[in-house]
Protein backbone atom coordinates (compact mmCIF):
# COMPACT_ATOMS: atom_id res chain seq x y z
CA UNK A 1 0.00 0.00 0.00
CA UNK A 2 1.63 3.31 -0.93
CA UNK A 3 2.55 5.54 2.07
CA UNK A 4 0.41 9.28 1.56
CA UNK A 5 2.12 12.83 2.82
CA UNK A 6 0.53 15.78 2.96
CA UNK A 7 3.19 18.33 2.70
CA UNK A 8 3.47 22.20 4.01
CA UNK A 9 0.44 21.80 6.34
CA UNK A 10 0.30 25.16 8.02
CA UNK A 11 -2.66 24.79 10.73
CA UNK A 12 -3.62 22.05 13.40
CA UNK A 13 -7.02 22.05 11.81
CA UNK A 14 -5.62 20.97 8.32
CA UNK A 15 -2.87 18.76 9.76
CA UNK A 16 -6.29 17.13 12.01
CA UNK A 17 -8.19 16.97 8.73
CA UNK A 18 -5.07 15.39 6.62
CA UNK A 19 -4.72 12.46 9.30
CA UNK A 20 -8.54 11.88 9.35
CA UNK A 21 -8.79 11.24 6.11
CA UNK A 22 -6.22 8.72 5.58
CA UNK A 23 -2.47 10.44 5.51
CA UNK A 24 0.22 8.62 6.87
CA UNK A 25 2.06 11.74 7.68
CA UNK A 26 1.99 15.44 7.37
CA UNK A 27 5.11 17.69 5.85
CA UNK A 28 6.07 20.96 8.29
CA UNK A 29 8.30 23.40 6.05
CA UNK A 30 10.64 25.56 7.67
CA UNK A 31 12.31 27.13 4.82
CA UNK A 32 11.34 30.90 4.96
CA UNK A 33 10.93 31.65 1.40
CA UNK A 34 7.95 29.18 1.03
CA UNK A 35 4.57 30.68 1.23
CA UNK A 36 4.21 27.03 3.47
CA UNK A 37 6.67 28.21 5.92
CA UNK A 38 6.03 27.66 9.50
CA UNK A 39 7.84 28.89 12.25
CA UNK A 40 8.92 25.55 15.22
CA UNK A 41 6.03 27.70 17.82
CA UNK A 42 3.65 27.14 14.95
CA UNK A 43 4.79 23.56 14.61
CA UNK A 44 4.67 22.62 18.15
CA UNK A 45 0.32 23.31 17.81
CA UNK A 46 0.42 20.93 14.67
CA UNK A 47 2.61 18.37 16.06
CA UNK A 48 0.65 18.12 19.28
CA UNK A 49 -2.99 18.15 16.95
CA UNK A 50 -1.55 14.97 15.43
CA UNK A 51 -3.29 11.30 16.12
CA UNK A 52 -0.61 8.34 17.65
CA UNK A 53 0.09 6.86 14.22
CA UNK A 54 0.47 10.00 12.00
CA UNK A 55 3.83 11.09 11.26
CA UNK A 56 5.50 14.59 11.56
CA UNK A 57 8.57 15.35 8.76
CA UNK A 58 10.48 18.49 8.94
CA UNK A 59 11.17 19.47 5.53
CA UNK A 60 14.48 22.20 5.92
CA UNK A 61 16.40 24.06 3.16
CA UNK A 62 19.96 25.43 3.52
CA UNK A 63 20.25 24.62 7.44
CA UNK A 64 23.35 22.94 9.19
CA UNK A 65 21.91 19.19 10.02
CA UNK A 66 22.85 19.89 13.56
CA UNK A 67 19.97 22.26 14.08
CA UNK A 68 17.84 20.33 11.52
CA UNK A 69 17.90 17.92 14.46
CA UNK A 70 17.61 19.85 16.96
CA UNK A 71 14.83 21.06 16.02
CA UNK A 72 13.02 17.54 15.13
CA UNK A 73 14.09 16.48 18.25
CA UNK A 74 12.59 19.59 20.07
CA UNK A 75 8.72 18.71 18.10
CA UNK A 76 9.37 15.22 18.26
CA UNK A 77 9.35 15.03 14.69
CA UNK A 78 9.49 11.39 12.97
CA UNK A 79 11.58 12.39 10.17
CA UNK A 80 13.91 15.24 8.44
CA UNK A 81 13.73 16.02 4.39
CA UNK A 82 16.66 17.67 3.32
CA UNK A 83 17.84 19.38 -0.45
CA UNK A 84 21.41 18.52 0.22
CA UNK A 85 24.02 17.60 -2.79
CA UNK A 86 26.17 15.53 -0.38
CA UNK A 87 25.35 12.88 1.97
CA UNK A 88 24.85 13.77 5.63
CA UNK A 89 28.02 15.04 7.59
CA UNK A 90 26.55 13.79 10.85
CA UNK A 91 23.77 11.26 11.86
CA UNK A 92 20.17 11.50 11.84
CA UNK A 93 19.38 8.89 14.07
CA UNK A 94 16.30 8.73 15.54
CA UNK A 95 15.18 10.47 12.78
CA UNK A 96 14.39 9.31 9.25
CA UNK A 97 16.22 11.30 6.74
CA UNK A 98 14.87 11.56 3.40
CA UNK A 99 17.40 13.70 1.00
CA UNK A 100 14.82 15.58 -1.95
CA UNK A 101 16.03 15.59 -5.14
CA UNK A 102 14.72 17.85 -7.93
CA UNK A 103 15.13 15.50 -10.93
CA UNK A 104 14.77 16.80 -14.74
CA UNK A 105 16.49 14.31 -17.03
CA UNK A 106 19.04 11.21 -16.55
CA UNK A 107 21.71 12.78 -15.29
CA UNK A 108 19.31 13.54 -11.70
CA UNK A 109 19.00 10.24 -10.99
CA UNK A 110 22.55 9.18 -11.57
CA UNK A 111 23.52 11.99 -8.73
CA UNK A 112 20.87 10.20 -6.48
CA UNK A 113 22.19 7.19 -7.76
CA UNK A 114 25.81 8.19 -5.95
CA UNK A 115 24.52 10.01 -3.23
CA UNK A 116 23.12 6.87 -1.73
CA UNK A 117 25.98 4.85 -2.89
CA UNK A 118 28.23 7.75 -0.80
CA UNK A 119 25.58 7.78 2.17
CA UNK A 120 25.34 3.90 2.39
CA UNK A 121 29.62 4.04 2.54
CA UNK A 122 29.58 6.15 5.12
CA UNK A 123 26.98 4.33 7.18
CA UNK A 124 24.31 7.10 6.68
CA UNK A 125 21.98 5.40 4.28
CA UNK A 126 18.83 7.29 3.51
CA UNK A 127 15.87 6.08 5.08
CA UNK A 128 13.85 6.80 1.26
CA UNK A 129 14.47 9.38 -1.23
CA UNK A 130 11.72 12.33 -2.38
CA UNK A 131 12.27 12.66 -6.48
CA UNK A 132 10.60 15.99 -7.47
CA UNK A 133 10.48 17.79 -10.23
CA UNK A 134 13.02 20.38 -11.14
CA UNK A 135 12.39 24.39 -11.23
CA UNK A 136 15.32 26.52 -10.65
CA UNK A 137 15.04 28.34 -7.47
CA UNK A 138 12.10 26.41 -5.95
CA UNK A 139 12.55 23.54 -3.41
CA UNK A 140 8.87 22.04 -3.65
CA UNK A 141 5.32 22.90 -4.09
CA UNK A 142 5.83 24.21 -7.88
CA UNK A 143 3.00 21.75 -9.09
CA UNK A 144 5.50 20.87 -12.16
CA UNK A 145 5.52 16.93 -12.76
CA UNK A 146 8.53 15.01 -12.01
CA UNK A 147 9.69 12.84 -15.04
CA UNK A 148 7.22 9.71 -14.44
CA UNK A 149 8.66 8.16 -17.35
CA UNK A 150 12.38 7.86 -16.28
CA UNK A 151 11.33 6.56 -12.87
CA UNK A 152 9.94 3.55 -13.83
CA UNK A 153 12.21 1.51 -13.15
CA UNK A 154 14.97 3.17 -10.87
CA UNK A 155 15.88 1.24 -7.94
CA UNK A 156 18.59 2.94 -5.29
CA UNK A 157 18.30 0.40 -2.82
CA UNK A 158 16.02 2.54 -0.57
CA UNK A 159 12.61 3.27 -0.99
CA UNK A 160 11.02 5.92 -3.57
CA UNK A 161 8.74 9.08 -2.49
CA UNK A 162 7.46 10.46 -5.60
CA UNK A 163 6.67 14.24 -5.47
CA UNK A 164 5.62 17.27 -8.08
CA UNK A 165 2.92 17.90 -9.70
CA UNK A 166 0.66 15.12 -8.17
CA UNK A 167 -2.89 16.08 -7.59
CA UNK A 168 -6.10 13.92 -7.08
CA UNK A 169 -6.58 13.62 -10.47
CA UNK A 170 -2.89 12.21 -11.61
CA UNK A 171 -2.18 10.60 -8.65
CA UNK A 172 -3.18 7.22 -9.62
CA UNK A 173 -1.98 7.09 -12.89
CA UNK A 174 1.47 8.47 -11.31
CA UNK A 175 1.21 5.20 -9.22
CA UNK A 176 0.39 2.84 -11.70
CA UNK A 177 3.64 3.97 -13.62
CA UNK A 178 6.28 4.74 -11.01
CA UNK A 179 5.21 2.37 -8.09
CA UNK A 180 6.39 4.61 -5.62
CA UNK A 181 6.91 3.38 -2.06
CA UNK A 182 4.97 6.73 -1.20
CA UNK A 183 3.44 9.95 -2.79
CA UNK A 184 4.00 13.25 -1.27
CA UNK A 185 1.53 16.30 -2.20
CA UNK A 186 1.83 19.79 -1.28
CA UNK A 187 0.37 22.67 -3.97
CA UNK A 188 -2.17 19.59 -5.88
CA UNK A 189 -4.15 19.65 -3.00
CA UNK A 190 -4.54 23.22 -1.79
CA UNK A 191 -7.03 26.51 -2.75
CA UNK A 192 -4.52 28.82 -2.83
CA UNK A 193 -0.37 28.12 -1.59
CA UNK A 194 -0.89 27.22 1.89
CA UNK A 195 -4.08 26.57 2.23
CA UNK A 196 -4.88 23.12 2.56
CA UNK A 197 -8.40 22.44 0.21
CA UNK A 198 -10.81 19.62 2.06
CA UNK A 199 -12.12 18.14 -0.37
CA UNK A 200 -9.03 18.23 -2.38
CA UNK A 201 -7.15 15.90 0.50
CA UNK A 202 -9.61 13.54 0.60
CA UNK A 203 -9.66 12.74 -3.06
CA UNK A 204 -6.34 12.58 -3.27
CA UNK A 205 -5.82 9.98 -0.26
CA UNK A 206 -8.69 7.78 -1.77
CA UNK A 207 -7.25 8.09 -5.12
CA UNK A 208 -3.95 6.94 -3.87
CA UNK A 209 -5.69 4.43 -2.37
CA UNK A 210 -7.50 3.01 -5.12
CA UNK A 211 -4.31 2.61 -7.39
Amino acid sequence: MVRIKICGVRTPADAKFAADAGADAVGLNFYPQSPRHVTPQQAAAIVRELPAFTSAVGVFVGMQLRQVCAIAFQLGLRGVQTYDEQPPTEDTFPFAHVPAFRVKDQTGLDHVRRFVDAATALKRKPAAVLIDSHVPGQFGGTGHAAPWELLQHFDVGVPLILAGGLTPENVAEAIALVRPWGVDVASGVESAPGVKDPDKVTRFVKNSRSS
